[in-house]
């Protein structure tokens, strides 16, 4: 049966392979999806991994619930009260910085650029796994007094000065009119997942920031690296007790703050990505889905073809049952070699879109699996049709058909 379906189809290639386009294109189409969702999952885990598996940040206000707006005023709860008391009584975390920020353009001679400006601990570094390239950073004594001083990455460097490389330690740049010595320069991190440049900030203490910057007396998050990742939600327990008791909050009301930890993070971001990869593999699904109905066309077209062909091999013995497989054979054999294409195209437009056009891909393998046995239901479901109308054919009725 193999041999008669391989060479019925030989016999009709340019029709067979027009049958095959629509399988090839939908397995291409849902793996090269499920590939860039796989990739963008991965890379995004990565991106948070890189700032410290053991990072817990603490906003103002509370959760989201049908995205409700909140009163401007729940977002000032975090002081610097707060503050004080995580770096004195919380055990179970090693590092502590407020951070606050405000954008804005730098300048420095005729020269400007627009960035934005955290304020920071002498610990921010140090949380935010950043590295200095050259210089220092501020000390605590700055971070009192209110020093007017900073640390910049390289691309505020090339963009004021001309080069990366410029030795800018020393010199005295302006943001929203206001002079910063530098005293440090990061290392690079270049781009992150969501195409924004890592090294287009300026850090300098957060009581700048706040006084002459920003002209806040509050917060926007707190910071925070706990002693170790299996540790977190103990430490976010811990943190919990002592902003509740700060913020005066009742035993049965809800808190003005949140805490999150980088695996919260990954979770939420993991399940936004599953959900957007479902919402590609589903439209490019409908591809197979027509693909299914042109191989049931070209089977019907088949056996009208064949007709006499059935007659003659019901009248010499053949059953209904072997027609019926027979033609079921061919619109399998059709819609897995498309399958077989259509997984080779899926693998080379996952590597163009990941060398070629910088996408995240990764190729999940239960995919390519999942791909075959979809395509082999195909070829069973739309090809039953067909077959039962070629099995339920009058021999006698078959060969007099012209």
């Amino acid at each position: 049966m193999l041999k008669v379906a391989f060479t019925a189809i030989l016999s009709n290639k340019f029709r067979s392979f027009l049958s095959m386009l629509g399988i090839i294109i939908g397995v291409a189409a849902v793996i090269i999806m499920m590939a860039i969702g796989q990739g963008s999952k991965e890379s995004v885990r990565a991106e948070l991994s890189k700032m410290g598996t053991n990072l817990l940040t603490i906003r103002p206000g509370a959760r989201m619930r049908g995205g409700v707006r909140q009163d401007p005023s729940a977002m000032q709860t975090l002081k610097m009260a707060d503050y004080e008391s995580i770096m004195s009584e919380a055990s179970l975390v090693t590092k502590v910085s407020p951070e606050v920020s405000s954008g804005g353009q730098a300048i420095y001679g005729a020269n400007n650029t627009n960035t934005t400006i955290y304020g920071g601990s002498s610990e921010y570094l140090d949380i935010k796994l950043w590295q200095l390239k050259d210089g220092d950073c501020f000390t605590e004594e700055d971070i009192k007094k209110s020093t007017k001083v900073c640390v910049v990455g390289t691309t505020v460097v090339e963009e004021l000065f001309g080069s990366k490389d410029y030795d800018a330690v020393g010199k005295t740049i302006r943001f929203k009119s206001i002079p910063f010595r530098i005293v440090g320069i990061l290392k690079s991190k270049g781009y992150n997942n969501w195409g924004m440049d890592q090294d287009n900030v300026i850090i300098a203490p957060y009581s700048t920031v706040m006084k002459r910057i920003a002209a806040q007396t509050y917060f926007n998050s707190i910071i925070v690296s706990a002693l170790s990742e299996e540790l977190s939600e103990k430490a976010i327990d811990e943190l919990s007790v002592i902003l509740r008791r700060n913020h005066k909050i009742k035993d049965e009301a809800e808190d003005n703050f949140t805490i999150r930890s980088q695996q919260e993070m990954m979770e939420t971001m993991g399940s936004t990505m599953d959900t957007i990869t479902v919402i590609l593999v589903v439209a490019a699904a409908f591809s197979l889905l027509v693909a299914g109905i042109g191989i049931m066309n070209i089977m019907l077209v088949s056996v009208t073809e064949r007709t006499k062909e059935i007659g003659l091999r019901m009248s010499v013995g053949a059953r209904g049952i072997d027609i019926m497989s027979q033609f079921l054979i061919e619109s399998i054999m059709i819609s897995l070699t498309g399958a077989l294409l259509g997984i080779g195209l899926g693998y080379g437009g996952s590597w163009l879109a990941k060398n070629v056009f910088m996408f995240p891909s990764s190729v999940p393998l239960w995919s390519v699996g999942v791909s075959f046995c979809v395509c082999a239901f195909i070829g069973i479901f739309f090809g039953y049709v067909p077959a039962r109308k070629a099995a339920r054919m009058d021999p006698i009725e078959a060969i007099r058909y012209e």
